[in-house]
């Protein structure tokens, strides 16, 4: 909306600040932020008079969820969904595909995640929406995503897999594009959604990958930067830095809530979005690999239930105390604080290696 500002920069020369992505990219991180610092109180105080005992805790998870995890209000993804869609819808150039794309993604995914969260919750049980149905609304949503993205895309773009650590790598996937894109999308949503499961363990990783694309996202969609860096140009792919920014500031706002001892969970309402947002920006700007390396932590939760459940089906033992990893480490005897801290420390030194792709070709 701002952005539209600029047009009358020949009349008020100070309304061209509104042309530049870093100044929108900054006005994104702020607005969002401030979003869910006014509207947080409100919606957790809205969450706890609907939800008298809290998210449902899981009788097979760590027996000292069952005191330290009670009663806490979960949906808190709410409050950073509104934060994205607003400081999106007022910063960024609604003109751009990629933007209502992300948004789109994002806010679907946030949509199954509440309806999800909300059966939990009413049915006071730590199953909400069946698996296969859960999954077959990610799939149909990021399937539309990726229709889209092809549509948007440049002729000798679309469709194509860039590969990191190369100059002038396409692989021209074809009709494997689209469930390759729904693969990246769906599986990044789930990623986050199972590393959600320690107070401030899941939000800080998004926001560091956040913060990353941001910048992908802002050196993809210029042309000069992308020429210098010899990565592949996309075109209207840099109006995404201001999506992202605007997930860096509610992941922040909503740390403030979620810091240990939580005042709310995020809940799949925010895990969910949360990855989707990360999958589609990757997908948009020709990272997806990126995406593996940037998100490792994410990965590395995912792989360790993958493994735990193979493992146990095919031979009757378990690889891990439990499954997810940080829940591993819960039943060594690792304080939750210890878990997350390192955990970030992990995501931290990925995202520098993530970075450093785009300047090792």
């Amino acid at each position: 909306m701002f952005y539209f500002l600029s047009e009358f920069s020949d009349q008020i020369a100070v309304l061209n600040v509104f042309r530049y992505l870093t100044f929108r990219a900054g006005g994104a991180v702020v607005t969002s932020l401030v979003v869910a610092f006014l509207f947080g109180p409100a919606i957790i105080r809205w969450l706890r008079t609907k939800q008298k005992n809290g998210q449902p805790i899981r009788n097979d998870g760590p027996q000292g969820h069952l005191v330290t995890k009670q009663g806490t209000p979960t949906m808190g993804g709410v409050m950073m969904l509104l934060g994205i869609a607003l400081a999106t819808l007022l910063w960024a150039d609604l003109s751009n595909r990629y933007i209502w794309i992300a948004l789109f993604v994002t806010l679907s995914y946030g949509a199954i995640g509440f309806l999800d969260d909300y059966l939990k919750v009413t049915r006071r049980s730590s199953g909400g929406l069946k698996g296969r149905t859960k999954l077959l609304a990610e799939i149909s949503v990021a399937a539309v995503a990726a229709y889209f993205v092809v549509l948007a895309g440049t002729p000798d773009m679309a469709g194509k897999l860039a590969l990191p650590f190369f100059k002038n790598v396409l692989i021209d996937l074809g009709v494997l594009y689209i469930p390759f894109v729904v693969f990246v999308m769906v599986g990044s949503g789930n990623a986050v959604n199972l590393t959600d499961g320690l107070d401030g363990l899941a939000i800080v990783p998004v926001m560091i990958a956040a913060s990353v694309f941001t910048i992908i996202a802002y050196l993809i969609g210029n042309v000069v930067f992308a020429n210098y860096l010899q990565v592949h140009y996309v075109p209207g792919a840099g109006e995404l830095a201001i999506f992202c920014g605007s997930v860096v500031g509610a992941a922040l706002g909503f740390l403030w809530f979620n810091a240990p001892p939580a005042m709310v969970f995020m809940g799949d309402t925010g895990s969910l979005a949360m990855g989707g947002a990360l999958g589609a920006v990757a997908v948009v700007t020709k990272h997806e690999i990126v995406l593996g390396i940037v998100g490792g932590l994410f990965v590395l939760e995912t792989v360790s239930v993958i493994v735990q459940v193979a493992s146990f089906k095919l031979t009757g033992r378990r690889i891990f105390k439990m499954a997810p990893l940080h829940h591993h480490f819960e039943e060594k005897g690792w304080a939750e604080s210890t878990i997350v801290i390192r955990f970030w420390i992990i995501a931290i030194i990925l995202a520098i290696a993530g970075l450093a792709t785009l300047k090792l070709r």
